[in-house]
Order: C-alpha cells, then structure tokens, then sequence
C-alpha cells in the first residue's frame, strides 16, 4: 500500500509539471486572437511590450514557446530552445 502512495504521488508530481512545447503549440493551433491565446493557455510567464507588438512567452519542459501579437492578433509562433 505504501508503495502505491509513493507511485501515485510522484505521477501526480510528475502531471503538475510544466507541459512540453508540442503541447502548447498543439493547444494553441486553431488561436487567432490575444483573448483566445490567454482562454486556451492561461497567462503567459513573461510578456514584453514594443509599442502595439506583444511577445507572450510560455514556458515548457524542454524550452519555450513564443506567440508575437499585433493589436488583438496572434501573428507568429516560435519555440526556444531548452531551458538552462
């Protein structure tokens, strides 16, 4: 029994974890809009601000993913590298 606690708690860990590039840019497929962006991946971990451009940065598991927005549209996705 303790080894099932053990297991379940470190799978339960292991879920809570940050999601994998493919994963938020799988999520964010069909995005067209900054509100839609935020609905289906909540707040992005850092924002910047170039007069009307916005770069949202999502952290993941094996890097970053970056959406660049003009006005109230998502324009252009990229993904980073690994995090150090």
């Amino acid at each position: 029994m303790k080894r099932f606690a053990i297991l379940a708690f470190a799978l339960l860990l292991a879920a809570c974890g940050d999601p994998s590039k493919a994963d938020l840019v799988k999520k964010a497929e069909d995005v067209s809009t900054k509100a839609e962006l935020e609905a289906k991946l909540g707040r992005p971990d850092d924002i910047a601000k170039l007069g009307p451009i916005e770069q949202w940065t999502y952290k993941a598991k094996d890097g970053s993913v970056l959406f660049v927005i003009t006005g109230d549209s998502v324009a252009l996705q990229a993904t980073g590298g690994k995090r150090q």
